[in-house]
């Protein structure tokens, strides 16, 4: 059977249709509606566990979940709204089964494990994670202060980096104290526009979800589906 890979939305069959087909086990069309879901649907369990390799598995027993209840979908909903949910409702199982496995406080605190005694007593500002996000950031901030004209930038960075005061920095630059307060105040404007545009795009590459991962899922959801008796009869 021809592989059906989406190139366009207007070229998608209809939900129903897809639904109807994989619930009549063609797995051509429930791959069809993996590929053109994988990304909502790994955003929305990355969103509940925060973590890639918790969603992945979440999105792959989400998904054979879906294929076996697909013939109980009316299409009164968006096929991506129904599959949401069942992600969220898998994503919610995990994290109350993993939070039911948190040593409780007591127990942790008479604990003589070097692994448990570290995380109590550990500086959660120099976790690593903690370290490189700031590093970032500081590229970051550093890259649009940069970007910053140069009267702005020598006030900005004498006022807000050296903390130097308003008369300080008038005196050192030659330049009357409103002019300071005035470049000071445009020089911030500048910056957050500049960050705020920074993360509008970074927003839309947030939790990548790339070709390899998309591939990953669909391929081990099929592979796991190819010995499931309870799935739909291809």
């Amino acid at each position: 059977m021809q592989k059906l890979i989406p190139t366009s939305h207007s070229q998608q069959p209809l939900d129903a249709d897809l639904a109807s087909r994989a619930a009549n086990g063609d797995a051509s069309a429930f791959e069809v509606i993996m590929r053109c879901n994988n990304r909502l649907l790994f955003r929305t369990a990355r969103s509940i566990l925060k973590n890639d390799s918790d969603a992945e598995d979440v999105l792959q027993e989400a998904y054979l979940r879906a294929w076996k209840a697909l013939g109980g979908f009316r299409a009164d909903a968006k096929l991506s709204t129904w599959l949401v949910r069942i992600v969220v409702n898998e994503a919610l199982g995990r994290l109350r089964r993993r939070d039911a496995q948190v040593i409780p406080l007591d127990a942790a605190m008479n604990s003589t494990e070097p692994e448990t005694m570290a995380s109590l007593t550990a500086d959660p500002d120099r976790q690593p994670e903690r370290v490189a996000m700031r590093a970032e950031i500081r590229k970051l901030m550093e890259a649009r202060i940069d970007l910053l004209p140069d009267a702005f930038r020598s006030v900005f960075m004498l006022r807000a980096v050296e903390e130097m005061s308003v008369e300080e920095v008038s005196q050192v630059l030659e330049i009357p104290e409103a002019t300071v307060r005035t470049r000071f105040f445009r020089a911030r404007s500048m910056l957050r526009e500049g960050l705020a545009s920074d993360i509008d795009v970074a927003l839309g590459d947030a939790f990548a979800f790339d070709g390899a991962r998309c591939d990953r899922i669909v391929v081990a959801v099929l592979a796991r589906a190819g010995g499931d008796a309870a799935l739909p009869p291809g």
